[in-house]
């Protein structure tokens, strides 16, 4: 089976195809940004292209019998841009992938979808109320999704917690940075409310058997996140613990730490954006039992251990992208001012 990847350079995407190449899959891949990693560039089939380009699409998903749509426009992106990528650009995979002949397209949501809800957990029929740019457009490509199934396309949708493991920069390097350096870690509001993870691995697992089980089971929506989870405060501390500095989770009053990170990221001093600042502090998990008992999905690791997962690797690559700083999960994002900030704890 020959399956087209959209986003194969990009953190899931790379996880997802060492996965699929282990599995004996064929796989082609198209993104913005050149495969350039040299474990696999000689197997998979790379197309750099952009999914808002049709013609570009349609070459990358020639002869592959399924699509895996991961390619998204992140938070720190411009909101014209996650607009137009997240949905005019999955509009263009699902049209593409119909008009090939592939039978099936996994579309990779988020729960960003839920917003920041007043109860939990949360179950795949729960109200949509995305938050920001980003939510918003994900609950647009939704109702493509759903809207293509009427035309023949098997769709299966799913809806992952924030997922970490190798390959993983973006916000978390914020964490391991500081834990590699020695330094306390500061939460709005403390960290102890419940909030729940995944790792990658767990993520393509439940990718392949929605990609396998019969079109009738999975041709619906499914919420995956770990099944072990505890406080950020406790699953953070983890990965202060394991640096071995002895520094700690400081919490902060939320109310005023929002309010100055808000300020910060309207004048472009952080990368700390509304998403992650407005929810860290809240209770956010998911409930998995649709998954577990109409996929079969069981989540191999807890949140602690897919973090120390990625912080391991993490320190083992830090040579790697060190100096960098961008806007994808596969670099750590510029921390601005809280590099000043970070001296003080």
């Amino acid at each position: 089976m020959r399956i087209l990847v959209t986003g194969g350079s990009g953190f899931l995407g790379i996880n997802l195809i060492r996965y699929l190449l282990s599995r004996g899959y064929s796989v082609n891949s198209l993104d913005t940004q050149p495969f350039d990693y040299a474990d696999c560039r000689d197997k998979v089939t790379a197309f750099v292209g952009d999914i808002r380009d049709r013609a570009a699409v349609d070459r990358a998903v020639k002869g592959c019998d399924q699509v895996v749509h991961c390619a998204a426009a992140l938070p720190l992106y411009t909101t014209a841009e996650i607009l137009s990528t997240d949905i005019d650009g999955t509009r263009n995979v699902l049209e593409a992938a119909l008009a090939a002949g592939a039978k099936r397209v996994v579309h990779i949501s988020s729960t960003a979808v839920y917003g920041v809800p007043d109860h939990h957990p949360l179950y795949e029929h729960d109200k949509m109320i995305g938050v920001g740019p980003y939510g918003e457009a994900k609950i647009k490509a939704e109702e493509l999704c759903v809207s293509y199934r009427a035309k023949g396309l098997v769709v299966p949708i799913l809806r992952p917690k924030s997922f970490v493991g190798p390959e993983r920069l973006g916000i978390f390097a914020l964490l391991y940075d500081w834990a590699k350096d020695g330094k306390n870690f500061p939460l709005p509001g403390g960290g102890n409310n419940l909030y729940q993870l995944l790792d990658v691995e767990d993520l393509c697992v439940a990718i392949e058997i929605t990609m396998t089980k019969d079109a009738a089971v999975v041709n619906d929506v499914f919420n995956i996140g770990a099944k072990e989870f505890g406080t950020v405060r406790q699953d953070f501390q983890a990965v202060l613990d394991a640096a071995g500095k002895g520094k700690k989770i400081i919490g902060f009053p939320e109310g005023p730490m929002n309010a100055a990170l808000a300020l910060l990221r309207m004048l472009r001093l952080s990368p700390v954006y509304k998403w992650a600042y407005g929810t860290v502090a809240k209770e956010s998990f998911v409930s998995i039992e649709k998954a577990e008992t109409v996929l079969g999905f069981t989540p191999k690791y807890s949140n602690k251990q897919a973090l120390l997962r990625n912080y391991k690797w993490y320190l083992d690559n830090l040579s790697r992208f060190e100096g960098q700083a961008g806007v994808t999960h596969r670099v750590p994002w510029s921390q601005g001012i809280l590099t000043i900030a970070k001296k003080f704890f």
